[in-house]
């Protein structure tokens, strides 16, 4: 006979594990107990000593689906004789360091039972067992109990209650478990707030059928609901919601339906149907029917599946709806009861409500697959707040982010945890939610941490309130960051060569930096190379206007003359463009650049594709499908001789804008640019390789994001034999950011 004392760490808390614990228990007839504590799952298992190692092999290899084991410690403790294996309540430790699971999509059993008329819980939207459902977003603190969660508020009835009790019931301690008797329930209000009598979700169905735009409460916060098919719906939500152009995210009924509106890979449907749920980008066919709001200028699309009860109910198979983030454009999702009348009132025409509380909001998340490999873009539902590992251990690290696309990290151990998408920090909503969620990641991991890591710029918030805390600092460049992010990733703990391409980061000399080619580690980089400095004319405005940096290349090739080019850059200047190309070319309100997004920008605003924009990136996303499916050439560029090496594309410009006065196709010169800027990027990492003999490359910076550059790069460097990585865990763009500069605070603390 022996007694092992087992503590188990991970997600392990709201995912079925102790039930599984107690029955696994059962099976081998052992005696002892189970419970959560506030760093996992405690187990005291005995019984003779061949059961018990059984038993022990099967708590690794037969784990609930949703349960992520990290690390296991066994201990041989005293015998106690017991005569059963129990469930025992939940003990509560001064150290938390208990894992939180992401919320997951409802699963194959919940939804049989809901369109099961015969059951009891027939088209109930809040449907969930250990297997499914909110838990990220209902968690106010571990242990992981019903009295820790947003439920607390509903005690079960007798009949869920005795499913909760039961060992051989799939709801035994599920925290979420409700019904139609004792659980939160839906109602549909007009814009005004005022309740309707109504089986809500079917009204609902209705009234977006009948072209009406519908906010919808979902697991973690609103979104803003009408039928894709209808141009009138669609387009009302645009000037509604205040979003001119960017794509608007599209849910459909079915796996099926995605596939008549596009293309779908093997790996892009198992991202679909993943208990993640995520917006997975995918190329439109042409025979779409969707309308032509939904997504002008771009033949790429984020679709998702339902994830939660309710949509399962509003959506049927052949339904495909946007379903947008229930916000303003720039602002914070809605997840508030009381926000949600008063700042989505004016665009929604009824509210689809129900009573059980959000506590943390989460953005839908946001994926693709390119080359077979997954490329997350925004991080955020069913990912966060699960934990990256990293290969070495780290002190308790605060790593704040960026301004845009914000996350936050914080590190324990050997774990990284960082945050869901919080947005742009320049939006005060989402600045006071972005501190308020650092607060309650501190409280819910119990993080105190005794660092903080921030970007080098001045003005960003998110650096300016980590400089105001009372502990150590480490400003981090904006470029090293991004490919420490990958290095940590990957566990590389050497010197590669990072190419950093992005739209703006601050740089080491004061300018604006985004076009970087470093030989980096977490420690340290050194630059080697970057895209020669622009003027951005009119400052922070030429990023919005991208035909300012396009005039101003133009008058630098041509002076004032190019106004009177056949071309429509030059039809469309605004007025007063004299002065202000002037003015850059005396430094004058023209701060300098290296940005490689700004290339795009200048290269779409070259062939007449993108004027101004109206979202992050637009240039380069309307660029990028110009040249789809186009063979391009390479153009000319010049690279200095010696190092650092300066990237030169005004020879690139010069021979677009004469092809475009040549009549030449846009597409073509579209697919060229793309070539160009492949074909540099592969010439100046081989000219750094054979400089330092290193053979590792690594990619990150929004810019990345750009799947036919991307392509091309690692394609052509991997025919070199050259190792190229990216990420995969975090967002290349600045989403990532955060985890970057965790990992070089924490490799600069190993290395002191």
């Amino acid at each position: 006979m022996q007694r092992l004392a087992i503590h188990i760490n991970g997600i392990v808390q709201g995912v079925g594990f102790r039930p599984f614990v107690y029955n696994l228990a059962q099976h081998y007839q052992l005696t002892g107990w189970v419970l959560n504590n506030s760093q996992g799952v405690e187990i005291e298992a005995e019984g003779d000593s061949p059961t018990v190692s059984r038993f022990l092999e099967e708590l690794s290899f037969s784990a609930p689906p949703l349960a992520v084991i990290e690390e296991m410690t066994v201990n041989l403790v005293n015998l106690r004789g017991d005569t059963e294996f129990i469930i025992r309540y939940s003990r509560e430790e001064m150290q938390k360091t208990a894992w939180v699971s992401p919320d997951v999509a409802t699963c194959s059993e919940c939804l049989g039972e809901m369109t099961d008329p015969a059951d009891r819980r027939y088209r109930y939207g809040f449907i969930n067992c250990t297997n499914c459902g909110p838990r990220y977003s209902i968690i106010k603190d571990v242990p992981y109990d019903r009295a820790a969660t947003t439920m607390n508020t509903f005690p079960m009835c007798s009949s869920c209650q005795a499913e909760y009790d039961n060992p051989g019931n799939r709801r035994f301690h599920a925290q979420p478990n409700a019904c139609p008797e004792c659980g939160p329930a839906f109602r549909l209000l007009t814009s005004e707030g005022t309740p309707i009598a109504c089986d809500a979700p079917r009204k609902t169905r209705q009234l977006i059928a009948a072209g009406n735009i519908v906010a919808i409460k979902g697991i973690g916060g609103y979104h803003l609901a009408c039928d894709a098919r209808q141009e009138q719906a669609v387009s009302q939500l645009r000037t509604r919601k205040i979003r001119e152009e960017k794509p608007f995210a599209l849910m459909c009924g079915s796996i099926e339906r995605i596939r008549q509106i596009c293309d779908v890979s093997k790996e892009e449907e198992l991202l679909l149907t993943s208990s993640a749920r995520p917006i997975v980008l995918l190329t439109k066919k042409s025979d779409s029917d969707l309308a032509q709001s939904v997504a002008p200028g771009t033949d790429v699309l984020g679709m998702m599946l339902p994830y939660a009860p309710i949509h399962w109910l509003l959506l049927e198979e052949q339904d495909v709806w946007v379903m947008t983030s229930g916000n303003i454009s720039d602002e914070p999702i809605v997840y508030k009861d009381q926000d949600a009348i008063k700042l989505l009132g004016r665009i929604a025409d009824y509210f689809l409500v129900h009573n059980r509380e959000i506590f943390q909001q989460s953005d839908d998340s946001v994926v693709r697959i390119t080359g077979n490999k997954r490329q997350i873009l925004r991080r955020s539902r069913g990912f966060a707040p699960q934990p990256i590992k990293i290969s070495q251990e780290m002190p308790s690290i605060l790593a704040v982010g960026g301004e845009a696309k914000n996350t936050f990290c914080l590190t324990r151990g050997s774990f990284a945890f960082m945050s869901s998408h919080m947005g742009d920090l320049e939006n005060m909503a989402t600045y006071e939610a972005y501190l308020a969620a650092i607060e309650h990641y501190k409280k819910l991991f119990s993080i105190e941490p005794t660092l903080v890591a921030y970007d080098w710029h001045p003005e960003y918030l998110a650096s300016k309130y980590a400089l105001s805390l009372p502990i150590s600092h480490l400003g981090v460049q904006h470029h090293h960051a991004h490919i420490a992010s990958v290095l940590a990733e990957h566990s590389i703990d050497e010197k590669v060569i990072g190419v950093a391409f992005d739209g703006t980061g601050y740089g080491c000399d004061g300018t604006l930096w985004g076009g970087e080619f470093l030989i980096a580690d977490c420690t340290e980089f050194v630059r080697l190379g970057h895209c020669k400095y622009l003027p951005l004319p009119g400052g922070a405005k030429a990023i919005k206007e991208p035909w300012r940096i396009a005039a101003w290349v133009l008058y630098n090739l041509y002076g004032q003359e190019f106004a009177a080019f056949d071309i429509k850059l030059s039809r469309n200047l605004s007025p007063g463009w004299e002065l202000m190309v002037q003015a850059a070319a005396k430094g004058i309100n023209a701060p300098l650049t290296s940005s490689a997004g700004r290339l795009f920008d200048i290269a779409a605003g070259i062939l007449g594709i993108c004027h101004t924009i109206h979202y992050e990136g637009q240039g380069a996303i309307e660029l990028e499908r110009a040249g789809y499916k186009q063979y391009g050439q390479v153009l000319p560029y010049d690279i200095s001789q010696a190092s650092p090496y300066i990237l030169d594309f005004m020879p690139t410009f010069a021979a677009m804008i004469e092809a475009v006065r040549k009549g030449r196709s846009v597409e073509l010169l579209a697919a060229c640019f793309h070539e160009t800027i492949a074909d540099a990027v592969v010439t100046m990492v081989r000219k750094i390789k054979e400089d330092t003999g290193i053979q590792k490359v690594v990619l990150s910076g929004g810019v990345w994001q750009n799947i036919t550059i991307l392509e091309k790069v690692v394609g052509i460097l991997q025919q070199d034999s050259i190792s190229v990585y990216t990420n995969e865990l975090v967002p290349p763009n600045d989403g990532g950011l955060a985890f970057g500069q965790a990992a070089v605070a924490g490799a600069c603390i190993r290395k002191r």
